[in-house]
Order: structure tokens, then C-alpha cells, then sequence
């Protein structure tokens, strides 16, 4: 039973410094991508539907949105599978383990709001709301990110603020989302990188 208990207490204690440190799965590069197809799904918009307003324009708004939601997860996840393949130890899956359930409620959140949000028409309000629960996801697991995450979810929760208020669909324009999620990722694909170059000198 004491056996059992001291490798219960180092997997607490595992996960305690786990939640303490930086997590070296993020990828700069993968940031950089997510960014990227953000400025070009809003290019699509543009194209398309530079201001929804029917319900024909809210659908296809939703399903560019989405599609680019789905690519920035295969290209972040994949990164990070990746690195786990390279790094696979105890400490890497705790990390994972960490990292995972730090940022999953605000996930599950904005794909509850969204579902919700479509279902009643109110479109309007899906950039703040995703900018919001990605804010929280930062914050969240800002202990295991580079320094800087912490002002960046500021910003995103100060962009989401003002977009829920935004008048009539305004929030839906072309620009909203690549100047929100598209800068936003840009710029911590740049402190990934600046942290993953400074790390070999710690």
C-alpha cells in the first residue's frame, strides 16, 4: 500500500511541476500556419461575402470560419504529436496531460456557444464569444507558454468585449476576424520562436 501511495504522490507532484513549467510542444511555426490561413480565409470572405447578411451569407461565414478552425487544429495538434514522438518520457505526457485539460473547458465552451449561437441565429456574436474563450484557454495555461501569452489574451479578451457589443452584424465584417485571430497568432507564433531559440542559453 506505501508503494502505492508514494508513486500516487510522485504523479501529484509530477503534475504539480508540470503545471508550473514551460511546455515545449508549441510550435512557432504551427502559430505562424494558424495565422496564415486566418488572413486568407478572411481574403476568402472578402471575396464572397465581405458583409454577411442573409442567412445564405451566415452559413457559408460559419463554414469558412470553421474550416479554418479545423485546419489551425490539425496543423497545432500535428506539431505537437510530432514533438511528442521526438521527446515521448513521463514528464512529456504529464505535460501533454496538463496543457490538455487547462485549455479543453474553453474548447468545449466556445464549441457549446457556437452550436448555440448558430441555432438561434445569432451570428453576430460568434467573434467575441471565440475570441473570449480563447482568451480563457491563454490565460489558462499562460503558466506553460512564453512570456507575453499573458498580454495577448488581454487582447483578445478586450477585442472579444467590443465585438459582442458591436451593433447589428458588424462583428462579421471581412477584416474582424484575421485582425483578431490571424494577428493574434502571428504574434505568438513570434514569441514561440523567440522563446525556442532563447531556451538553449537557460
Amino acid at each position: 500500500m506505501e508503494v502505492s501511495r508514494a508513486i500516487a504522490d510522485l504523479e501529484e507532484v509530477r503534475t504539480r511541476l508540470a503545471a508550473v513549467q514551460r511546455f515545449r510542444g508549441l510550435s512557432g511555426g504551427a502559430a505562424f500556419a494558424s495565422g496564415i490561413a486566418a488572413l486568407a480565409s478572411g481574403l476568402i470572405q472578402a471575396t464572397r461575402i465581405p458583409d454577411p447578411a442573409t442567412p445564405a451569407d451566415g452559413t457559408l461565414y460559419v463554414t469558412i470560419w470553421i474550416a479554418c478552425l479545423a485546419c489551425s487544429l490539425a496543423v497545432n495538434y500535428g506539431a505537437i504529436v510530432t514533438w511528442l514522438l521526438r521527446h515521448w518520457s513521463v514528464r512529456s505526457r504529464v505535460e501533454l496531460n496538463t496543457v490538455g485539460m487547462t485549455i479543453l473547458p474553453s474548447v468545449v465552451a466556445g464549441g457549446l456557444f457556437t452550436a448555440a449561437f448558430v441555432a438561434r441565429g445569432e451570428l453576430g456574436l460568434l467573434p467575441g464569444m471565440w475570441c473570449l474563450c480563447y482568451a480563457l484557454g491563454l490565460i489558462a495555461s499562460r503558466a506553460m507558454a512564453p512570456p507575453g501569452i499573458g498580454w495577448v489574451a488581454a487582447l483578445f479578451a478586450a477585442s472579444g468585449t467590443a465585438l459582442l457589443f458591436a451593433p447589428g452584424t458588424n462583428a462579421l465584417a471581412w477584416w474582424v476576424m484575421p485582425a483578431t485571430f490571424g494577428i493574434g497568432q502571428l504574434i505568438i507564433g513570434a514569441l514561440v520562436s523567440r522563446d525556442a531559440v532563447a531556451e538553449p542559453a537557460r
